[in-house]
């Protein structure tokens, strides 16, 4: 057994996959931008009037932080899923198995490298959305500390959906039935505390939801839910997701052929 750290090849494979969105950044990061702006310009234009969210807070100023996040989120999955099953599919990954990379190297740089991407894109649709909107910075390391180990989380799933799907049909069906309607019905459009008790009750078993709601607080000093509570849960499912990663990356489930 290995007594040291590869850090060589670590950084490697991490730098091979940061290379690999930069490379295509219209599509990886300028892409998902946009879309995401999209958002803004319809619900913080035209329907924010009519919805109501934390006290003294402009809906679009409250918009603007959970898209932030659903940036992040999306992106961190799509990033690692999408490289996990392209490098399988086309036979690649069995290089990386065959390297001298512990499950847990390869699990922190493709992870890490998801993080990377997440940041990008929430950094840019964070300066991109405040140009127009006043946005308060009452917590700025809090708000740090969320993106990044939400971004960490989603990166974990993706590699997770991208170790257990053999093609991309697999993936897709990961990415629509999971990962979209965790994150539409996460409280990033509205606060949780108008919608009715049964869904109040619901939205807090969803795991998203308290990433979007640690962000949050950190610009607004406002959350549906005590931050430490939020910070609790993204921690917790951060490690059960790095576990479940490591475990199946040791064994090489649907990984060897």
């Amino acid at each position: 057994m290995r007594e040291t750290w590869n850090r060589a090849g670590c950084w490697a494979l991490f730098h091979k996959e940061v290379k690999r969105f930069m490379s295509v950044a219209t599509q990886t990061i300028f892409a998902p931008v946009v879309s995401t702006l999209l958002y803004l310009l319809i619900f913080g234009k035209v329907i924010s009037p009519d919805i109501q969210t934390f006290e003294g807070v402009d809906y679009s100023a409250f918009l603007i932080p959970g898209l932030v996040m659903m940036a992040i989120l999306q992106n961190a999955f799509a990033n690692s899923s999408s490289s996990l099953i392209q490098a399988k599919m086309h036979g690649n990954f069995t290089f990386v198995m065959l390297s001298p990379l512990s499950p847990a190297e390869i699990y922190l740089a493709f992870t890490a490298a998801a993080v990377v991407r997440g940041l990008v894109v929430g950094v840019v649709v964070l300066l991109v959305g405040i140009i127009g909107y006043h946005l308060p910075w009452e917590h700025p390391l809090w708000m740090l500390l969320f993106a990044s180990l939400s971004a960490a989380v989603l990166g974990s799933m993706g590699l997770l959906a991208g170790i257990v799907s053999t093609k991309y049909d697999h993936l897709a069906a990961f990415q629509n039935f999971i990962i979209m309607p965790l994150t539409f019905l996460s409280g990033v459009f509205y606060s949780i505390q108008d919608l009715p008790p049964f869904w109040q009750s619901f939205s807090h078993l969803n795991p998203f939801f308290y990433m979007v709601d640690g962000f949050r607080f950190g610009f607004f000093n406002q959350s549906d839910v005590n931050p430490y509570l939020s910070l609790g849960v993204t921690v917790s499912f951060l490690i059960l997701l790095t576990g479940i990663n490591l475990f199946l990356l040791k064994k090489g489930v649907k990984i060897r052929y």
